[in-house]
């Protein structure tokens, strides 16, 4: 089980309302098809990426950001231990309220991902879906993630695509290739005058990656990092799929604009079994 450490998470001066927009539109989002797809394959392809387990072995998962926990009925009807956080005390609630009807047992609270409620070492599995674009602190957000994560463990990162000018974050087009300037301009717009421009989010994207960027930050660490095209499974694929998939691994330029054609970085690392 993951261990809570009382002394950290402490989040008093953070904001941890919501927006009833914001809050109402991620009520509907995460029951959507799209969305329980999307959850379902990230889980399939963690427990495939993580490896087999002995007999009787469960995984310790820990959803950070894990906003109305969508995720966790894909871990607990696989006899998981799950633990989600997020900053927006509503959607924690309503993650709350919806096992509570379904008689299911999970554990949601409020915390801030750059001082999370767990002891070192105590978890196999990080998730960090759409979460570090919104902190300004990424770096002390993903230092989190590498304390309480066991060697051998897995973060599994999905988050804003520098590269490709498609993204839902802003209501503006082609927003992720605005000038540095620009974005910052448009951040402090939608935190006083203009909340519609990022969803009424209570804390609007701020950073914007390529997997390159997070690739970089991890590997010194002692991480093995696999992007979206080592992730693919080619082992149902047809010839014509698996030679495009060839194709991108193995030729960085193509690799590049496959990255560019994407609206979302994904990323999952895996922990090194030695202490760096």
């Amino acid at each position: 089980m993951i261990k809570f450490d009382g002394l950290r998470g402490k989040v008093q001066e953070l904001d941890t309302s919501s927006h009833e927009d914001f809050f109402r539109y991620y009520e509907q989002q995460s029951l959507s098809p799209q969305t329980l797809e999307r959850f379902r394959s990230a889980c399939e392809t963690l427990l495939r990426i993580y490896g087999p387990l002995p007999a009787g072995r469960t995984l310790d998962i820990l959803d950070i950001g894990c906003g109305a926990g969508t995720q966790s009925h894909f871990w607990l009807r696989g006899g998981h231990h799950y633990w989600g956080v997020d900053i927006n005390e509503p959607l924690i609630q309503l993650a709350r309220d919806r096992l509570t009807e379904q008689g299911v047992n999970a554990c949601f609270d409020v915390g801030s991902a750059t001082a999370l409620p767990c002891v070192d070492e105590s978890v196999d599995i990080c998730q960090m879906p759409e979460l570090l674009e919104h902190v300004p602190d990424w770096q002390g957000c993903l230092n989190e993630a590498v304390r309480v994560l066991r060697p051998g463990g897995l973060i599994h990162i999905s988050t804003s695509n520098k590269l490709c000018p498609r993204q839902d974050e802003f209501n503006l087009p082609l927003y992720s290739w605005y000038p540095s300037r620009f974005k910052r301009y448009f951040e402090r717009r939608a935190k006083t005058d203009r909340p519609e421009l990022a969803n009424y989010a209570k804390y609007p994207a701020v950073n914007w990656f390529s997997v390159y960027d997070l690739r970089d930050y991890l590997q010194p660490r002692g991480f093995q990092c696999l992007d979206r095209f080592d992730l693919v499974d080619s082992t149902d694929k047809g010839p014509v799929a698996r030679l495009i998939l060839s194709l991108l691994r193995g030729a960085p330029p193509l690799r590049l604009l496959g990255h560019m054609a994407t609206p979302y970085t994904l990323l999952i690392a895996r922990k090194s079994l030695t202490t760096f």
